[in-house]
């Protein structure tokens, strides 16, 4: 009976932490339909708007994985590119924002 608590309470925190997940996502997804799908393929597929803006599922290994990211995002987060302007996120909705890039990231190829 022990076990079957314990599985049964594992289950259920992982039912909740999966569902917070999922959440957290959307609103970082909403976020950046907003603000950055005017130029940024924003999802699993699909060409940027603008063909010099690369896609965000493209982002691991120059920025995503960067440590200071999160930060960047929170202080202003601008580029090189004379078009696009600065985003300044909250923390919570960095957060959100990197938990949805992070879901979306292409798989690394091979070097």
């Amino acid at each position: 009976m022990k076990r079957f608590l314990l599985i049964l309470t594992i289950g259920l925190l992982w039912n909740a932490f999966a569902h917070a997940q999922a959440e957290e996502q959307r609103r970082g997804k909403d976020m950046l339909q907003k603000l950055c799908a005017g130029c940024h393929a924003i999802g699993r597929t699909g060409a940027s708007p603008n063909r010099l803006a690369p896609p965000f599922r493209s982002f691991s290994e120059t920025k995503l994985y960067d440590s200071d990211f999160l930060q960047r995002l929170q202080d202003g987060y601008s580029s090189i590119h004379p078009s696009m302007p600065t985003f300044r996120f909250n923390k919570e909705d960095a957060e959100e924002v990197v938990s949805y890039l992070k879901s979306i990231q292409e798989p690394s190829k091979p070097k």
